[in-house]
């Protein structure tokens, strides 16, 4: 098996659209570190296919065939199918560096499947990683060096920004990150359907909204702080603010909360299935 040193074979256990927003980051950036990218996938050959006729990549529908000379291993299906990959993973693998981006499935569950002192990550992005605009948390396992954290930044930073976390903080931020973007688009949806109720076509709704929400979200990365803003767009007793006070009778910050509550103690459900 090659070093780690050397230019890295990397294999996908899942060829879905995380899989692919990684892989795909990876060939933009062009690194000459990594120097072969194999997909695999049990049962859909024309996601194979066409993943090969776009990307030029190596595909397989049996991972087993290529572990023996792959150095990194991203585990990129779902959280429930964990254990009993890593079941067979555990009786195969030989050093290499194990990955997983499932939501719930930590360092610790990697390491007790896996043999003793090998090197392993857990990455949580969300599916802003498929435009390069990812938020994505990390974690190391107690075996990775520094090449394995040369090689993990190369995967994270073709899909966007990180911040390296604990994985306890990293189970309790999986709504915020990975998860809140279904909260914000459900906002979306209610409020594009409020200016439809006012008599615009459904492309025009869509049009304001998003450039709003993405308005918004560029003066938000100026690092000012999203009271300050709101503020700057309330007028005490004026219309937002009574919009404002609408919301909060409504409870609309303990929805949320509870929201990513429940998210999170889903996640942790589907994973230890």
């Amino acid at each position: 098996m090659e070093t780690q040193t050397q230019r890295q074979t990397v294999l996908f256990i899942g060829a879905g659209r995380m899989a692919e927003a990684i892989f795909a980051g990876l060939l933009r950036r062009e690194d000459a570190r990594i120097g072969e990218i194999i997909v695999s996938n049990r049962s859909d050959r024309e996601r194979l296919a066409a993943l090969q006729a776009r990307y030029g990549v190596t595909v397989t529908q049996d991972w087993r065939e290529q572990i023996g000379r792959s150095t990194v291993v991203v585990l990129a299906m779902p959280p429930g199918d964990h254990k009993a990959v890593l079941a067979e993973l555990a009786s195969q693998i030989g050093g290499q560096f194990v990955v997983t981006v499932a939501a719930g499935v930590g360092t610790q569950l990697l390491e007790a499947s896996l043999p003793a002192g090998t090197p392993v990550a857990w990455v949580m992005p969300n599916t802003a990683a498929m435009i390069g605009e990812s938020i994505s948390l990390y974690t190391y396992g107690q075996a990775v060096h520094e090449e394995h954290r040369e090689i993990l930044s190369l995967l994270l930073a073709g899909i966007g920004e990180s911040a390296e976390c604990t994985e306890q903080q990293i189970h309790e931020l999986t709504a915020v990150t990975g998860s809140a973007p279904a909260f914000l688009y459900r906002f979306v949806e209610a409020l594009e359907a409020s200016a439809v109720s006012y008599g615009l076509s459904a492309d025009t709704a869509n049009k304001l909204v998003a450039q709003m929400v993405y308005g918004s979200a560029k003066m938000l990365k100026q690092g000012t702080p999203p009271a300050e803003l709101r503020d700057g767009v309330t007028t005490p007793g004026g219309a937002t603010a009574a919009g404002l006070r609408v919301l909060d009778e409504r409870g609309y910050a303990e929805a949320l909360q509870d929201a990513v509550v429940a998210t999170n103690a889903r996640a942790r459900e589907m994973a230890e299935k």
